[in-house]
């Protein structure tokens, strides 16, 4: 089934195909420009305005993030000043004196901690106006009610939160409440406005007996100062959501135009992190942005509530404007495109009329005038070229098909007369042979493995063993014009018999010192003994061809180790120098050229080095890249 759907793609994109090459020129520019213009175009200015749109997101998120920061800064300073002030409230020994009594007081203890130790409270309360109340309420039978401070705890045994806050053990407790008044307190006045309480436990000396409660309240409108401004932002709102699930925030704000507080919050899901978290959400399709934060220490949810009516349709505005400027520029783009083309297209037409005349043999066909400097014109002057040059090979055409027949014969000549030679040499050598010309038959058997091995030149890359006999084949050759003098010793560690070389790298050494060696031989018996070794050092192969001919003198060596790898221009003043000094053309140029291509094929650090001894050896050290030639491929170690 797959295999069926590929083959239906395959053919739909070669009917496509098809179709587009039976367009006009036009028509295919004019796609093209759509294709490489506009779709371009297109996809960039829809990027752009998604861009555009998440970055005006971005940006009204982190002010949303940034009011909630300010808001929670506010809330710690008002949680910081009420622990403080209910520290002080619990510090005061006379306060406490007074809370631990045993007995009954009389009515002047009663007065003097009225107007001494009530009165320190009320200086607390009015040093700071955000504090609205701060009450003590006691379980003590033997203390005396002082109004507005001291109460009994009998008060508030009823409210929902007292047993909460004796399951602190000391630790404060907060609760916002609707109503801070006490029933049966006819001199205080009622408010409907919520404060927020900070409650706590406070013991007997012991630490351990419960005494009463501390109660320290605060509006609502203090504590949440952010959430109850009227100085904000028309399109956002803070909402403080309480433990039990009550809402409060400015129900004046635009925010709750459509929507209340409480139907926007029941779309939100609230979460006890206190990251900052931002969610969007839509409600009867108006669309929202709410970032909440949840303050453990008072266990309340502070939502930052965002309107994105005005965003939104801000959002909107931007992108008819692209629409619109696109649109414009497309059209201002597609009708300069068509009279550009029109004009190229007119000076093609012309062109091709002219081709169909050459197609049909009239190379004297009169060349439209096809002016300009652009692509158009161009090509029409090289089509005038053309023809002139179609002109000059036909009369051409006949000289070269008897250059080519005549290259063909010089070729199979070639050929003929390697063959002609192999089997010369052959037949040299079986007549030897037939005469008992035995060593004449094996120089022939030398001197045709030397032609085979150089003439047929299949790759680069050889074994050192291959290297090795044709060493040995030279070395038999030239024993010839040595009378014998000349013997080759190897030396090869059996890991490098098929270590890889560069075919001809080692002959060119051999040569060298047969060359240099034999022209000053200062040994007693008038041999040339050479030494070839390889061996492996670590990942790299070390071939050393040694003789014991005349050695070179120190400086001598010195500047042949510099040539090896000097500039060509350098290279070729030095060698003219040195034959005019010497006489003589023994300048290292075989070495050389091996040392380069070691270089070319294995890098800088391989390579040739040149030492010696003068009137004790020659040695010349090649330094490979340890490679295994095995069944036709190198392995590498």
């Amino acid at each position: 089934m797959k295999q069926e759907m590929g083959f239906a793609a395959i053919r739909r994109l070669l009917g496509l195909s098809a179709f587009t090459f039976k367009l006009s020129l036009q028509v295919k520019l004019i796609l093209s420009f759509v294709f490489v213009i506009i779709i371009p175009v297109v996809l960039f200015s829809w990027y752009t305005l998604n861009e555009e749109s998440a970055k005006a997101m971005k940006e009204l998120t982190k002010n949303n993030e940034n009011a909630l920061a300010v808001e929670k800064t506010n809330i710690e300073n008002n949680m910081e000043l009420m622990g403080w002030t209910g520290q002080l409230a619990l510090s005061n020994r006379e306060m406490n004196n007074y809370l631990q009594i045993e007995r009954i007081q009389d009515a002047a203890r009663v007065l003097h901690i009225k107007y001494n130790v009530v009165n320190s409270f009320q200086y607390f309360l009015f040093n700071n106006p955000r504090i609205a109340n701060v009450r003590l309420f006691t379980d003590n039978p033997y203390v005396n009610e002082i109004w507005p401070v001291i109460l009994q705890e009998s008060r508030i045994q009823d409210k929902p939160w007292h047993d909460e806050v004796m399951k602190q053990s000391g630790l404060p407790w907060w609760e916002i409440q609707e109503n801070v008044t006490l029933t049966g307190a006819p001199s205080e006045t009622s408010s409907n406005e919520p404060f927020m309480t900070y409650l706590q436990e406070f013991k007997y000396a012991d630490n351990a007996t419960h005494n009463g409660i501390l109660e320290i309240s605060m509006k609502l409108s203090n504590f949440f100062s952010g959430t109850f401004s009227s100085v904000q932002d028309m399109n956002s709102q803070l909402i403080v959501v309480a433990r039990s699930g009550q809402v409060f925030s400015l129900k004046a704000s635009p925010v709750f135009e459509q929507h209340s507080a409480m139907q926007l919050i029941n779309s939100v899901n609230l979460m006890c992190n206190t990251d900052c978290e931002t969610v969007q959400f839509k409600v009867n399709g108006q669309s929202y942005l709410a970032s909440q934060i949840y303050i453990p220490s008072i266990d309340v949810h502070l939502v930052n509530m965002v309107s994105l009516a005005d965003t939104l349709e801000g959002i909107h505005h931007s992108r008819v404007r692209y629409i619109l400027l696109i649109s414009l520029l497309a059209a201002f783009l597609v009708l300069l495109s068509y009279s550009m083309q029109a004009m190229i297209l007119r000076r093609l037409k012309a062109l091709r009329e002219s081709m169909k005349q050459v197609r049909s043999g009239n190379f004297d066909v009169e060349l439209p005038p096809i002016t300009g400097t652009d692509e158009v014109g161009e090509l029409g002057l090289h089509y005038r070229k053309l023809i002139l040059k179609i002109n000059e090979l036909i009369q051409e055409q006949a000289t070269r098909q008897a250059a080519g027949k005549e290259a063909e014969l010089r070729a199979l000549k070639n050929q003929i007369d390697s063959h002609f030679l192999y089997n010369t040499l052959e037949n040299v050598k079986m007549l030897a042979e037939i005469e008992g010309q035995f060593l004449i038959s094996d120089i022939m058997t030398s001197l045709g493995g030397m032609m085979r091995y150089s003439m047929e030149w299949k790759r680069d890359h050889v074994m050192i063993s291959d290297e090795i006999k044709q060493v040995q084949h030279y070395v038999a050759v030239m024993n010839i014009r040595y009378d014998g003098r000349l013997d080759l010793r190897l030396s090869i560690a059996p890991e490098c018999l098929k270590q890889e070389s560069l075919k001809m790298s080692l002959q060119p050494a051999v040569e060298n010192a047969i060359k240099h060696g034999m022209s000053r031989m200062h040994s007693s018996d008038g041999n040339l003994v050479i030494t070839i070794s390889a061996v492996r050092r670590d990942q790299a192969c070390v071939i050393e061809i040694t003789d014991n001919g005349c050695g070179i003198p120190q400086e001598k060596l010195g500047l042949l180790n510099r040539m090896l790898r000097m500039e060509e221009s350098a290279y070729q003043d030095v060698r003219q120098l040195f034959v005019r000094k010497n006489n003589q053309d023994s300048n290292g140029i075989g070495l050389r050229n091996v040392d380069q291509r070691l270089v070319m094929s294995y890098g800088t650090e391989y390579g040739i080095q040149i030492e010696s001894q003068e009137g004790s050896y020659t040695r010349i050290m090649m330094t490979l890249p340890y490679r295994v030639i095995e069944g036709g491929l190198d392995i590498y170690d």
